[in-house]
């Protein structure tokens, strides 16, 4: 299945209802094979906000445009859109597959690099987003997370790569705000443990 381009239909001002979004969600889940390319137009600026603010994290001059990178992350997302249970949830998922071109990027990078000098991941303004990620960095932190508590895991996806409200992840994940704000402050500590060999100070 090949994304539409610019300019099919897409909503461009004042965006689908999430009503919509949730109905062609549910269609896709209950087998419908033409609703995920009906889902992309209504989601596609959503989704290139969403790629900005991932591409933000690459250091030197980003390897994607996000447009290639909304683009590139589709056929990784498409398959997994009947798993999503709302707009929200969706955007989730769709931050995961972001990630995941990028780190694959990354990859390729490091190769072509051959190494290079390693820098160590930065963590200390994680509330605010992490700086500039180089291949190595990107690479340590994506092994991090992929060996963090699967619900901890869930919540630094969540909040940290899709940019969701602590009551938005609440409501996804059936927890309480206070839950996930403590399961922050574990996955946060956790990663400096691993990253850093020691604690967050």
């Amino acid at each position: 299945m090949v994304p539409p381009r610019v300019g099919d239909g897409m909503t461009t001002a004042g965006g689908p209802s999430p009503g919509e979004v949730t109905r062609l969600i549910a269609a896709s889940r209950s087998g419908d094979e033409e609703a995920v390319g009906r889902l992309f137009p209504l989601v596609y600026e959503e989704l290139r906000r969403l790629a900005r603010r991932q591409l933000g994290r690459e250091y030197g001059t980003p390897t994607l445009n996000p447009t290639d990178l909304v683009h590139e992350a589709f056929f990784k997302l498409a398959g997994g859109v009947g798993h999503a249970n709302d707009r929200s949830h969706f955007m989730a998922i769709a931050a995961r597959a972001m990630r995941q071109v990028l780190v694959d990027r990354a990859r390729q990078r490091r190769a072509a690099k051959r190494g290079g000098d390693a820098k160590m991941v930065t963590l200390s303004n994680v509330d605010g987003g992490l700086g500039a990620l180089d291949p190595t960095e990107m690479l340590a932190l994506d092994a991090a997370l992929e060996s963090l508590d699967p619900r901890q895991r869930q919540i630094v996806e969540y909040r940290f790569f899709a940019g969701l409200e602590e009551q938005e992840i609440a409501t996804l994940l059936d927890l309480s705000v206070r839950t996930i704000q403590r399961e922050w402050v574990k996955a946060r500590a956790w990663l400096y443990r691993e990253l850093y060999g020691g604690e967050r100070p």
